[in-house]
């Protein structure tokens, strides 16, 4: 069976003149992809299934088994290896991405908000303290951990944002609800809840477009990425990289 599909390079592995591909498709989901001879300098497939790229793929499966006959580039993302620090979150995103998309579905949404995170990475749109945490909780939101950012579940009369906790098992707590020493709950201000149910809830197109300031950006990623990692509860390699940079 043949299968043709715009998609994303999440991982590379080379092995000899060979590369094992995992593509986030937009058509099938993700696809662990053989792709022959790709190492080779003058292989058609050599800048096509690099790591970032966005490619057309044509792949042919027989059973469970995926090689990749055809790919041309659509966007290298070249441009984020001239950072160090930019291309280890571009890392980061494709390395989250592989293990909260869903495999053999469709993925518009999924390939929509990487391909606009890793485009607003590349062309310094946003900086790395909105960027990271946006795409963080919009993916988890997408993969069934979106958090509840309505108000406390007790419907107390001081549910405003200034009384307001966000606890990272995925809901907000009033200031009656908190016991002294919770652990895993952060204060929030206005301006960041006010990101989060942005990011949650708006129309994909948008889910970068806001601010805050910078007292608000630190926050906001604190918390986005303690959610992530109770909620996945894990570690990753790719993470941890990316923080021994910043």
């Amino acid at each position: 069976m043949h299968l043709s599909s715009e998609g994303v390079v999440l991982r590379d592995y080379c092995r000899d003149e060979d590369r094992i591909l995992t593509i986030l498709t937009r058509k099938y989901g993700l696809i662990t992809a053989f792709a022959n001879k790709a190492n080779r300098p003058r292989s058609p497939l050599a800048g096509s299934t690099e790591l970032l790229c966005h490619s057309t793929f044509e792949i042919f499966k027989n059973r469970e088994r995926c090689s990749v006959d055809r790919a041309e580039c659509l966007h290298s993302f070249f441009g984020l290896r001239a950072n160090v620090e930019d291309l280890a979150l571009a890392c980061w995103f494709a390395q989250l991405m592989g293990e909260l998309a869903y495999g053999e579905n469709e993925a518009d949404e999924y390939i929509n908000l990487i391909l606009a995170a890793l485009y607003n990475l590349e062309q310094k749109r946003r900086p790395h303290n909105l960027l990271k945490p946006a795409y963080e909780l919009r993916l988890l939101t997408l993969s069934g951990f979106m958090p509840d950012l309505v108000t406390c579940s007790c419907g107390g009369i001081d549910n405003d944002a200034s009384y307001l906790y966000f606890s990272i098992e995925g809901n907000l707590t009033c200031s009656h609800c908190i016991s002294p020493g919770m652990p895993g709950v952060y204060a929030l201000s206005p301006g960041v809840l006010a990101a989060m149910r942005h990011v949650a809830y708006s129309e994909p197109r948008r889910v970068f477009s806001f601010s805050l300031s910078e007292d608000g950006s630190r926050l906001l990623r604190e918390i986005s990425e303690a959610f992530l990692l109770r909620q996945v509860e894990k570690t990753f390699t790719a993470l941890e990289f990316y923080r021994s940079l910043v």
